[in-house]
């Protein structure tokens, strides 16, 4: 069984889904401490390229668990997204899909911020047809760190592979898996360019909601390394990856 073990994110770029689709088992870090850098934001298309999109937290607590963080509702974040969701996307060729998913998200109130990044993500699961387990590292009463803390979670649940991205190269030990019968397999994933609405040139590692909006039921294709369906600017996807190929 392969699995894959990352922080909560909210509204993830392409290649995190595409570790999951590599993956059996996706273990979420609900226990970790909480990361500023994309745990509670990320980025989405402008008409004067990519912008910012934050989830305010309470800043007592930037340095607990994710589980434990709470959002400050005092900041109007939900009616910023949302408005921004629609200023970027409304007139995108697929945004109709999951408008009403998104403007029902941002009506409710959110308290705790890991409980709207897990919400997103099983959603966007669902619309990717990713059918994959998720299960919370808390209920595996793994107490360990770093590389030690990635094997005991893949023995806890069974897994005889683990998924890594690529940039875990420099920092994790590799013979620590080995010791204890783990493989590990590297991401390899490069985004491909699509079609962006607004774009003057493509942007890529956006959130997901960029890729849904534009994409649509060929999202996952294109994650996937792309498709024939899928045509960018009168080019087939297929002949992209070609030419790359070659250079």
């Amino acid at each position: 069984m392969k699995v894959a073990i990352h922080q909560p994110q909210y509204l993830p770029y392409g290649g995190f889904f595409h570790k999951l689709s590599l993956s059996d088992l996706y273990v979420v870090m609900d226990d970790a401490q909480y990361d500023k850098r994309f745990t509670n934001r990320n980025r989405i298309i402008s008409p004067n390229g990519s912008i910012w999109i934050s989830v305010p937290i309470n800043k007592k607590q930037k340095f607990a668990p994710n589980s434990e963080v709470e959002i400050n509702n005092e900041l109007p974040w939900q009616d910023i997204h949302w408005k921004r969701l629609q200023l970027s996307y409304n007139n995108s060729r697929f945004f109709h899909l999951y408008r009403d998913y998104f403007e029902q998200l941002y009506e409710k109130e959110w308290k705790m911020l890991f409980d709207l990044d897990l919400e997103t993500l099983k959603q966007v699961m669902s619309w990717l047809g990713l059918k994959i387990k998720v299960v919370l590292e808390s209920e595996l009463g793994i107490s360990s760190k770093s590389t030690e803390r990635l094997v005991d979670v893949c023995k806890a649940v069974g897994a005889d592979t683990y998924i890594a991205g690529s940039g875990s190269k420099s920092y994790m030990d590799e013979s620590l898996f080995k010791r204890n019968g783990v493989d590990v397999e590297y991401q390899n994933w490069v985004p491909l360019e699509y079609t962006q609405h607004l774009a003057k040139e493509f942007l890529p590692n956006l959130s997901i909601v960029d890729m849904l909006a534009n994409l649509g039921p060929d999202t996952m294709q294109v994650i996937r390394d792309g498709s024939p369906l899928v045509v960018l600017r009168g080019k087939k996807i297929n002949d992209l990856k070609a030419k790359s190929a070659t250079m």
